[in-house]
């Protein structure tokens, strides 16, 4: 056995050319051995250093992937005042029958990945399939990477975009527009970017006490959305005019509630899990409404871990550390 672990740095884990639809397709298989009871994940234990801010150490099996490791990742919504992300995070691999460290890869875009694609997994069950207008709300690395995933599974054409940054909602629609082609118009208001969509997506930082900007009304008759901010953006009147309010894991979501965060949310219909493997139907009718609250999973992170560690021996990238 080679004992040795392979390092991935951020660049050689972006180098790799993975595919969104392979990493989609990826988190559906776990969220369907999720819902049938086949994976273990124990809550997610975290410090919190700084207001807002928390480090959070998220281990996770997916026995069909035969994939076990954990993530430890941080968020300071202060780093962007410093030039630096607000999401960082190693993952380490294990062999699952060993034990043994098979690889440390930079977490940064892995997770803007998966959280992209964790949106489109949901989606699929609970959007209209004809969706082709998006609002987002927070044009960073997810308000990104979350189109990204839609537009593998949905007809994207327009994008209601909006951020408290003027420059960075400029830089957000000429990203869009050059990298898709799409039709990015600039909300003048969060209403203008939520009322009229298809598809929500909610993306700013995470706070424990919502700034509850969307109002009730707001959210159009058949439009799904996905909280990937929590509750931070939404009103509690907003979230309980939803016919189907989920998350991807209850056990993490009333920890979080026990903790301060969803103080006051509607009752939770399903886990995700639950649609993917066919417990629960999603969307039933033209006119729900429909969210889902993806808290961020250490499943995700083990879904898509060995898809880059076996890309990375196939193209002979990263650095060989001894143990």
């Amino acid at each position: 056995m080679d004992e040795r672990i392979l390092y991935l740095s951020r660049s050689e884990v972006e180098s790799l050319g993975m595919e969104m639809k392979e990493i989609i397709s990826a988190l559906e298989f776990m969220f369907r051995e999720k819902g049938e009871g086949r994976v273990e994940m124990p809550p997610k234990p975290g410090i919190h250093p700084r207001p807002d801010s928390f480090i959070h150490a998220m281990p996770a099996y997916i026995p069909g992937l035969r994939s076990a490791g954990m993530k430890w990742v941080s968020g300071f919504p202060e780093n962007q005042k410093k030039g630096l992300p607000y999401l960082s995070g190693l993952i380490i691999l294990n062999d699952p029958e060993t034990g043994f460290p098979l690889a440390v890869m930079d977490g940064t875009w892995i997770t803007a990945q998966r959280t992209g694609a964790a949106t489109a997994v949901a989606a699929k069950f609970l959007a209209r399939p004809d969706s082709r207008i998006a609002g987002v709300l927070g044009c960073g690395v997810q308000g990104r990477s979350n189109i990204e995933a839609l537009r593998v599974l949905f007809p994207i054409e327009k994008i209601k975009a909006y951020d408290i940054r003027p420059a960075a909602l400029d830089q957000y629609a000429r990203d869009m527009k050059g990298r898709y082609g799409l039709e990015v118009v600039p909300a003048r208001s969060p209403r203008e970017a939520v009322s009229g969509s298809d598809i929500v997506i909610t993306a700013g930082p995470i706070l424990k006490i919502p700034h509850a900007t969307i109002k009730a009304g707001w959210l159009d008759a058949g439009a799904f959305a996905s909280l990937v901010d929590f509750d931070s953006y939404w009103h509690p009147d907003a979230l309980f005019e939803v016919d189907k309010f989920l998350t991807d894991d209850l056990p993490q979501l009333e920890y979080y509630r026990s903790i301060g965060y969803f103080q006051k949310i509607p009752p939770v219909y399903a886990e995700l899990g639950e649609l993917v493997c066919g417990r629960k139907p999603g969307r039933q009718s033209a006119d729900e409404r429909t969210m889902t609250c993806n808290l961020g999973l250490a499943l995700d992170d083990m879904a898509v871990a060995p898809l880059v560690y076996r890309r990375a021996l196939e193209k002979g990238i990263g650095t060989w550390l001894e143990r």
